[in-house]
């Protein structure tokens, strides 16, 4: 799979909306993180390289605007069926993610403080819910670099 700076980029243009021009904060390891004008964020994609579907990454995003600081968010490469419970795994810790459509959050603040603290020190993570025909999603996150990814989109939003 083709990794580094200009792949990430390249994926992060699909992953913002339209007229959101993110700056590079810096890349650590699979994570990256960037800056635009209402948010900051860290981000990776799975490490695994779907042909079908669309691509689905991991972020934590801040909005200083809002007072959001740490929400987790996961997209699918395609949605989830629903009902699906949706288990995000750190090493040996499982949390339980709420989802819609494509997406994944962190059913409150705490657990996504929770999920943070665990990725600073965990090795892997992976997301996996069933899709809408019935068959199981998983996603697969190396967590090597997240934490510093997390500090730097933390800190580019607290200027």
């Amino acid at each position: 799979m083709v990794r580094g700076r200009n792949f990430l980029l390249f994926f992060l243009a699909l992953a913002v909306p339209a007229g959101a021009q993110p700056q590079s904060v810096g890349i650590f390891g699979q994570w990256g993180a960037f800056r635009d004008s209402t948010r900051c964020y860290a981000i990776s994609e799975t490490s695994e390289h779907r042909r079908e579907g669309g691509r689905a990454f991991a972020s934590i995003g801040y909005w200083p605007g809002r007072n959001i600081r740490g929400q987790v968010h996961f997209r699918f490469a395609r949605p989830k069926r629903p009902g699906s419970a949706v288990l995000l795994r750190i090493d040996d810790r499982t949390f339980q993610l709420i989802g819609g459509g494509a997406d994944g959050w962190a059913p409150d603040a705490a657990a996504d403080a929770a999920i943070v603290t665990a990725m600073r020190t965990g090795v892997a993570m992976s997301v996996e819910t069933r899709s809408e025909g019935g068959g199981l999603m998983r996603d697969d996150y190396p967590l090597r670099g997240a934490a510093t990814a997390i500090d730097a989109a933390a800190i580019a939003c607290a200027r």
